[in-house]
């Protein structure tokens, strides 16, 4: 059977993409890159395209040609640079659903939530609803599968914050910690797209979400244990406006280009807890889950490095704007170092023009398209300074303050977010 799986290399869509494949049939998945998408399945055909701008009938007919069932497993969480959640969850739904019907597609396989609802607060879980009622009017063979907290051996969202949350040494802090999760493990989500094609299921709306309700705290400690990490000397309980702010920060990066986990929608959907029925559609314990995932070195050192990650962007950053800032604000200072080696006019040149280009180096690295370019070139400006010194004003390199050879942490540090930045 030929099955369209969007956003199939995704945290759910990779696992149902190897899942379907492994089942024999025949799986084309859709993506942003279709490069990701056939380094992750090679098995599988790939096709590059942005839900965003898919919102006409049209932009499928290509797409769903010949195809018998389409599983839906792309989502967004919250508006930013490159994401727009209506058009992704409800605009480009409603226009996959109309080609479906007229290209004959037989079954449509929804991934939503639980408890969403068109009356929400927030877009998220509004869009999905709109797109859940659009796929149930489709006049097409549906199904709606709404999973719990996904663990997966990948880690996005919400399964990357609670890493990221664990691995915080010595104390472990929380917020919310008496809000009630279910969990579900990828493959029982791709257990059960794969059952639902092959026994050709329709009119199904279930919840995939563990038996067994865990505090978000009792929660945040199972998965340190998993990890393998020391239990914490202490709990944090922190408070909820203090999450707000952080999440509010996340709300800015993701404006910027990024994909945090903790930002106000996912603050929010929390609050409310991640519940459902257990009973509409049995999966494996939260204990269950965590014993069939790999919990080696590998995991531990992502949890330290994405808990590191954001922490050493910002102070590249930060080190990269002050260095300018200062060198404008005290451009006599610094001409008086290149005094005798060069003409006046070409000192002022020099730093002023330093100056500019290392605030644009600190701003360019928080602009998530611009971070690994910015990073490779902040190095090569830093190696352009050492060699100009080494020229200009040798003295410096024997000063008892180091001025030159701290350039050298500064070039490793960046060297360090340039090898981490990753997007999926």
């Amino acid at each position: 059977m030929r099955v369209l799986v969007l956003g199939g290399y995704g945290l759910i869509g990779l696992a149902i993409t190897k899942a379907l494949l492994a089942a024999g049939h025949e799986v084309t998945g859709l993506g942003r890159s279709a490069g990701k998408g056939r380094a992750a399945a090679p098995e599988a055909d790939w096709v590059s395209r942005d839900l965003s701008q898919m919102t006409d009938e049209s932009a499928w007919a290509d797409v769903v040609a010949g195809v018998d069932v389409v599983v839906n497993a792309a989502g967004v969480l919250q508006d930013g640079m490159n994401d727009r959640v209506m058009a992704v969850q409800r605009d480009a739904v409603r226009a996959m659903v109309a080609a479906c019907k007229g290209a004959g597609v037989r079954q449509i396989i929804q991934i939503s939530a639980p408890g969403v609802s068109e009356s929400a607060d927030t877009v998220f879980y509004r869009s999905k609803a709109e797109g859940d009622a659009a796929v149930k009017a489709s006049g097409t063979g549906w199904v709606i599968f709404r999973p719990g907290l996904v663990l997966s051996p990948q880690a996005y969202g919400g399964t990357a914050l609670l890493r990221q949350l664990a691995a915080v040494p010595l104390v472990q802090p929380v917020m919310l910690a008496d809000a009630r999760i279910r969990t579900v493990h990828v493959d029982d989500v791709a257990a059960a797209i794969v059952r639902a094609v092959d026994e050709k299921i329709t009119g199904v709306d279930a919840d995939l979400v563990s038996p067994d309700a865990t505090r978000l705290e009792d929660l945040i400690l199972a998965i340190r244990k998993w990890l393998g990490f020391p239990p914490p000397v202490v709990i944090i309980r922190a408070p909820l406006f203090l999450g707000g702010m952080v999440a509010r920060l996340g709300d800015l990066a993701g404006w910027l280009g990024w994909r945090p986990a903790l930002r106000t929608t996912s603050l929010r959907v929390l609050a409310k807890g991640v519940d459902g029925d257990p009973a509409a559609s049995p999966v494996r314990s939260l204990t269950e889950a965590l014993q069939a995932l790999p919990s080696t070195v590998q995991e531990r050192t992502y949890a330290r490095a994405a808990l590191l990650y954001p922490v050493l962007l910002q102070v590249l950053s930060v080190f990269w704007v002050l260095s300018g800032v200062i060198g404008w604000l005290r451009q006599d200072v610094a001409m008086a170092v290149l005094d005798g080696s060069m003409p006046a006019a070409a000192a002022r040149v020099s730093v002023l023009g330093g100056a500019m280009v290392d605030v644009a180096i600190g701003v360019a690295l928080l602009v998530r398209p611009l971070t690994r370019p910015a990073a490779l070139f902040s190095i090569l400006v830093s190696a352009a300074y050492l060699a100009g010194g080494a020229l200009l004003v040798p003295y410096l390199w024997a000063d008892p303050l180091g001025p030159m050879v701290k350039v050298f942490p500064a070039m490793a540090l960046a060297l360090i977010v340039w090898g981490l930045t990753e997007s999926r």
